[in-house]
């Protein structure tokens, strides 16, 4: 029987290492897992390390399982791709800044900060390059996070929309999102801290180039120069004509053939692109545990 080569896990060679990596694309659009592969290893491997990025350019999100690395290798192996960022709302470990701790449990206020399709962190200025995320506990079922390609998104849109927003610029707010249940004086605080971003609509990846459908669900509030006498005839243009819009643009996540799911467990870890992706975690399993540990890498400023 002749072998689908197009469905074939790919094999890419860890010269420095002797060995190869094992290579499994997990849908026809985004997402692999990759075998033979040590997190901790890999991050004193240059050449392994080069390997990886390349993955991650062109698959946008990889897996990783059974990494019973430290924290410590954890850390030193996103410190390669770039320095890593506190959160201002989840903070971080006390021992290892930049890891982020996202833990819940039955006893845990059950905040509603995941189960929504975002990009990490686009209401900063310079939005985080990629995050590196790994299992510490998860229910025996349930849990699961899902990522979008936003390239491909982009990529289906009809050519008038793509028109209609290439110029556009969209507000990215911290306080619509993680600020919105705490008190008025925080809420504030928290915006004059970290003010609204502007981005564009559709911003250039850095690295290869790609047109990547920038807005999301979760942080994007409206667009910024949308009023203009080219798309405003009267006052319903201005709301609900760009609110409806940019519902339209932040629903192109929702579309199956953009998207792969991920079941965790124990000692898996994701390492996505965020700047061409965004995800989703599941929120099925309470009253289970889910302890996560993320990692996120600075980036640059979107254009």
């Amino acid at each position: 029987m002749t072998q689908d080569i197009h469905n074939a896990p790919t094999v890419v060679r860890a010269t420095s290492l002797g060995r190869s990596i094992q290579v499994e694309p997990l849908t026809c659009t985004i997402g692999a897992e990759l075998g033979n592969v040590n997190l901790g290893v890999a991050a004193q491997d240059d050449s392994l390390l080069a390997e990886i990025r390349a993955l991650l350019l062109k698959h946008r999100v990889l897996f990783f399982r059974e990494q019973d690395i430290t924290r410590a290798q954890h850390v030193a192996f996103a410190r390669h791709f770039g320095n890593l960022e506190d959160h201002p709302v989840a903070g971080s470990h006390p021992d290892h800044p930049g890891l982020v701790q996202i833990y819940k449990t039955p006893d845990s206020p059950l905040e509603r900060n995941e189960n929504s399709w975002h990009t990490d962190a686009t209401w900063r200025e310079k939005p985080p390059m990629g995050c590196v995320l790994r299992c510490v506990e998860c229910p025996p079922v349930g849990g699961d996070t899902m990522w979008v390609n936003m390239v491909e998104a982009y990529k289906q849109l009809p050519e008038d929309i793509k028109t209609k927003i290439a110029p556009l610029r969209a507000r990215h707010s911290i306080e619509w999102s993680f600020g919105a249940p705490m008190p008025i004086e925080k809420r504030h605080a928290l915006k004059a801290e970290y003010p609204d971003a502007e981005h564009p609509v559709v911003r250039t990846h850095p690295e290869t180039g790609e047109k990547i459908l920038f807005v999301n669900s979760s942080f994007s509030t409206h667009f910024t120069n949308f009023n203009v006498p080219s798309n405003v005839r009267f006052g319903q243009d201005k709301s609900p004509a760009s609110s409806q819009l940019l519902n339209y643009l932040t629903s192109q996540a929702n579309i199956p053939e953009f998207q792969v799911r991920f079941r965790w467990k124990k000692n898996s870890v994701a390492f996505w692109d965020n700047r061409s992706t965004q995800h989703y975690a599941v929120m099925d399993y309470p009253p289970s545990h889910r302890k996560m540990e993320r990692a996120g890498i600075m980036g640059d400023l979107p254009y």
